[in-house]
């Protein structure tokens, strides 16, 4: 007890695993921080080369400064959804999950410390990657407070879905199959290098039952100002499903679903 202060939260365990969260990427920052950002820049230069020239504008922007926001976003979703399901898998599969069961925090604790290293790292990734933008489109960010609220919910939602893939998998090839068959497929699919506008239906109406169309239609919206569906809607959804992913992953931390398995 004598680690508990201000009510039931342990805040000395809570900012113990957070930090552990946090340096663990940092530790190998060449894998976590910077590949990430190299292949966000490589795909602006490929598609700024291929595209770019020919493409002319989409939705009223230059085909660069459409895509800039997609990237930064895909860049942002798939970092905060690595950090949580890596942490979780790799501990189970090296069988040391034991000593994160058991010092004395409540799935509440458990899931706060697990997303911190998803927020902290879809941060960095964004505010490089949005400097970057800056630098090559000679624009500003139109709307700093929707981009930075939605880069959040990515990496709320993802870090989320992380946690859910991390306690679910057994093994690395478990966690790469879901990586690579649903989390990529939705991070692609979504309006990154394309306006949602200019599909066929049904392909039109059904990318607005993703979520993450809504993540990098915000982000979209607080970079240039432009977006597919009306900001306010987006911003509903993705809280809504936030909260729920959130909510499922505090029941099975809670309940120790598949976590000594």
């Amino acid at each position: 007890m004598g680690v508990r202060r201000f009510g039931r939260v342990n805040w000395l365990g809570l900012r113990t695993l957070a930090r552990r969260e946090v340096m663990r990427f940092m530790a190998v920052w060449q894998q976590t921080i910077f590949a990430p950002l190299m292949t966000a820049g490589l795909f602006v230069v490929v598609f700024a080369m291929a595209l770019g020239q020919g493409r002319g504008e989409i939705m009223g922007l230059p085909y660069l400064v459409f895509l800039g926001p997609g990237i930064l976003m895909m860049t942002v979703i798939q970092n905060a959804f690595a950090n949580t399901s890596s942490s979780i898998t790799a501990a189970k599969v090296q069988g040391n999950i034991v000593d994160t069961l058991m010092p004395p925090l409540s799935a509440g604790e458990l899931l706060a410390g697990y997303l911190a290293g998803s927020v902290v790292r879809a941060g960095l990734v964004a505010t490089v990657i949005g400097t970057g933008i800056v630098l090559v489109t000679g624009r500003g960010i139109a709307h700093p407070g929707w981009a930075a609220m939605f880069v959040l919910l990515a990496a709320l939602m993802l870090g989320g879905l992380g946690i859910l893939a991390g306690i679910m998998a057994q093994k690395f090839d478990q966690m790469a199959a879901i990586t690579n068959f649903i989390i990529t497929p939705l991070s692609f699919l979504s309006g990154t290098f394309y306006s949602v506008q200019a599909l066929p239906q049904p392909f039109s109406t059904l990318s607005h039952w993703n979520p993450i169309f809504y993540l990098i239609d915000g982000a979209r919206y607080g970079v240039t100002g432009v977006s597919d569906a009306p900001v306010w809607r987006g911003a509903l959804i993705c809280a809504g499903v936030v909260a729920g992913v959130l909510y499922l992953a505090w029941r099975w931390l809670r309940s120790g679903y598949r976590m000594k398995a």
